[in-house]
């Protein structure tokens, strides 16, 4: 049985700038209903708006991620938008932000020691139209501007964003954090699974990791939402017992973490 705990959710900071970007308008009709303006009539916004919306990737996903409609029979934990199978080796851990007390994502702590980790986070997408291309583009502009790698590599799900994200050591050096950021489209829906650890540099260590992202469900859910817009993750009755009671015991008690609210929506860097 894998076991659960709380870290922060500071992820995203590492690779997401600080100017946000209301996509409101870009509901899942907007995509389709762009294509029939001319070129004469497109500003600089829709054209900017655009360019994060591409054809999605012609990937096989019938050996997962899946979407629930599709997938297999299995035994999974339900987090609401996420269904998970974590194995033996893998513990499961909850990204929150602080702030809100919002349920952001999941992490997977993969191996002896937790040599490997998986975060995991889903966001809402368009019906026709891909976001994955927009994502890492603006992912590989944040960390090069910040000094850092990023290289677009082929792999087993699409093209897969292999960087160096650079931060400031205790004596003020410059060190950098190795990350692989693997996005996937799906229908109305988008998953982004980020290595780091050993995934992040060792190709064996990541195949593990890997195995791991095709067991994940996605429930998109039908209600109309705005591209990038983070879909609800909820903890089961009796993991969220399981989750107070370890607090209680570390002194953490947090009555804040109940009925979980929608999350925030995916940051854009310019």
């Amino acid at each position: 049985m894998a076991m659960f705990r709380r870290k922060k959710d500071d992820a995203a900071s590492q690779v997401e700038g600080d100017e946000k970007v209301d996509l409101s308008e870009d509901t899942d009709e907007t995509a389709t209903e762009s294509a029939d303006v001319t070129s004469e009539e497109i500003t600089p916004e829709e054209r900017r708006r655009r360019s994060r919306l591409r054809p999605r990737e012609d990937v096989d996903l019938s050996n997962g991620p899946f979407d629930v409609d599709d997938a297999p029979e299995g035994d999974r934990i339900d987090f609401g938008a996420l269904l998970l199978a974590p194995g033996e080796d893998v513990e499961l851990r909850l990204d929150v932000d602080e702030s809100t007390q919002v349920l952001t994502g999941m992490t997977a702590v993969i191996g002896e020691g937790g040599a490997s980790a998986v975060q995991l986070q889903v966001f809402a997408a368009p019906k026709t139209s891909g976001i994955w291309y927009g994502i890492r583009r603006e992912i590989a502009e944040s960390i090069l501007a910040g000094g850092g790698t990023a290289d677009e590599v082929d792999g087993d799900l699409g093209t897969e964003l292999h960087v160096r994200m650079p931060s400031q050591g205790p004596d003020g050096r410059t060190t950098f954090s190795p990350a692989r950021f693997i996005g996937v489209d799906g229908p109305r829906w988008f998953l982004r699974a980020v290595l780091s650890g050993h995934a992040a540099l060792d190709d064996d260590a990541a195949k593990r990791a890997m195995e791991f992202v095709r067991t994940v469900v996605v429930r998109r859910g039908g209600e109309a939402r705005a591209p990038r817009e983070l879909l609800e993750l909820t903890l089961p009755p009796e993991l969220l017992a399981q989750v107070r009671e370890q607090e209680q015991s570390a002194g953490e008690s947090d009555p804040a973490v109940g009925p979980l609210e929608r999350g925030p929506e995916i940051t854009e860097t310019r």
